[in-house]
């Protein structure tokens, strides 16, 4: 597979996370092409890895497994208890030479604490941070955080840990842990940060800067006029054969009430395709990267869920978050008109992996557990803030509703617009709507103050 070239800031870093052991972060604003670098990672390394995500929709992404079922662990607080491996999955993480965990801001100190524990459990060193195994995370702690912990799960972290977030885990802070059986030390390891800066998606410096102050909550009243005003323009009305403004907002329930009132606004009838999922795919709609039953008429405003891999080695035809417009449906396929021209969208299969170990060859290998076939598109009149990161749009309507309810919400949104002038907003920014998580800032400020005195700053030591 053919990946795109990389910058010179990213290049830096391929051969920092390929060239090493370090242990690596690696993050960045939106749009500084995060994504980019782990694909041409995980296709052009000489190491033998493994890519794992906190959420089955992540690893989907990444082509990679969950990190619950790679570790097989249990689901909740794991805390200091032990920890069962089978010889399929100690012959696993025996075999890992470099761990990629993608959207790593979402997964907890305790998760992280596990993840440490297991590996040095499974490949038998237990004094050594990882098990020997190089760890290379991605994420921004600016645009995710975890799920917050609640009630005894809560009283534990507070008890053990500064905050829930990754970084804090015992494996990178040094504090006193336990593999379970043996009190092990003392033994933080040493965490290198690095921050990718050029961003691809907005040119105007103007715009950029904004979005820095509320990615760092230090927007001034001079920047939240500047895009309040912007944003307080009335959204055009779509002219004939264009493509009705999107809207991002904060919760389900407004997106579907959304969608559903445009589509029922269509005339005809609705035309329903379900999804055939074999396999092992999880359960619930969550671990779904499309819709289970996806609802379409003629004239629905759709997006696409992923790139278009069908033309190659020509250039795609759609990429993950395109807009378009349903022409007609056709049974095995959907007419989709993007900026004048139509495409046929056929039914896309998404795969769930698992990493087996090969002992013939000793090395790993990714077999197919479970498949799910659907129409990669998802009717986007409107869709979630959460579920537009990562997605690119020139114009949008920006509804945060009663309020931003989680840090990092309001610069997501913000970040995925090209440029300013494609801003509206459904009421002004307030205050209470820039959240920054102070663990989050604290973090940054020390790898910040790392990088001033040395090009590798460090976290833990």
């Amino acid at each position: 597979m053919s990946t795109p070239n990389l910058s010179a800031e990213q290049e830096e870093l391929f051969r920092l996370i390929e060239d090493t052991r370090e242990h690596v972060f690696i993050t960045g604003r939106a749009g500084t092409g995060k994504s980019t670098l782990l694909q041409h990672f995980a296709y052009n390394t000489q190491k033998q890895i493994a890519v794992c995500a906190p959420t089955g929709v992540a690893a989907l992404n990444v082509e990679g497994q969950t990190i619950h079922s790679l570790f097989r662990l249990p689901i909740g607080l794991i805390a200091d208890s032990e920890i069962d491996q089978s010889d399929a999955t100690r012959k696993i993480l025996n075999a890992i030479d470099t761990l990629v965990i993608d959207e790593v801001s979402m997964v907890n100190a305790d998760l992280m604490d596990a993840i440490d524990r297991s590996l040095r459990q499974a490949r038998g060193r237990r004094a050594e941070a990882f098990g020997g195994v190089q760890v290379v995370m991605f994420g921004d702690p600016y645009q995710l955080a975890p799920v917050p912990p609640r009630g005894d799960e809560l009283r534990y972290i507070q008890d053990h840990y500064r905050s829930f977030w990754f970084f804090d885990a015992k494996v990178w802070t040094g504090g006193e842990a336990t593999d379970g059986l043996l009190d092990i030390g003392t033994h933080g390891a040493t965490l290198h940060v690095r921050e990718l800066v050029h961003i691809h998606r907005q040119s105007d410096a103007g715009f950029k800067a904004m979005l820095n102050a509320v990615r760092y909550g230090r927007v001034t009243a001079e920047i939240a006029g500047a895009l309040n005003d912007a944003g307080a323009r009335t959204p055009p009305d779509p002219a004939p054969g264009e493509i009705p403004i999107i809207t991002l907002a904060t919760r389900n329930d407004i997106v579907n009430g959304i969608n559903a009132r445009h589509l029922a606004a269509l005339p005809g009838k609705v035309q329903k395709a379900r999804a055939d999922i074999s396999g092992d795919f999880g359960r619930g709609e969550a671990n779904y990267p499309a819709d289970q039953e996806l609802q379409l008429k003629e004239g629905a405003q759709v997006m696409f869920l992923r790139n278009d891999i069908s033309a190659m080695p020509e250039p795609p035809r759609w990429v993950n978050g395109t807009i378009g417009t349903v022409v007609r449906i056709l049974g095995d396929a959907v007419r989709v008109e993007i900026d004048g021209e139509e495409v046929d969208v056929e039914p896309a299969v998404w795969e769930r992996f698992r990493y087996i170990y090969n002992p013939g060859t000793k090395t790993l290998s990714r077999e197919v557990v479970a498949e799910f076939t659907q129409f990669p598109l998802r009717l986007a009149w409107a869709v979630t803030i959460h579920k537009s990161q990562g997605k690119t749009y020139d114009r949008a309507v920006v509804d945060l509703g009663s309020g931003a309810f989680a840090p990092g919400q309001t610069y997501v949104a913000l970040s995925r617009l090209t440029s300013l002038e494609g801003l509206y907003l459904s009421r002004p920014l307030r205050p209470r709507d820039i959240r920054v998580d102070e663990d989050v800032r604290r973090f940054m400020r020390a790898a910040w103050e790392a990088r001033q005195g040395d090009s590798t700053p460090q976290v833990g030591s």
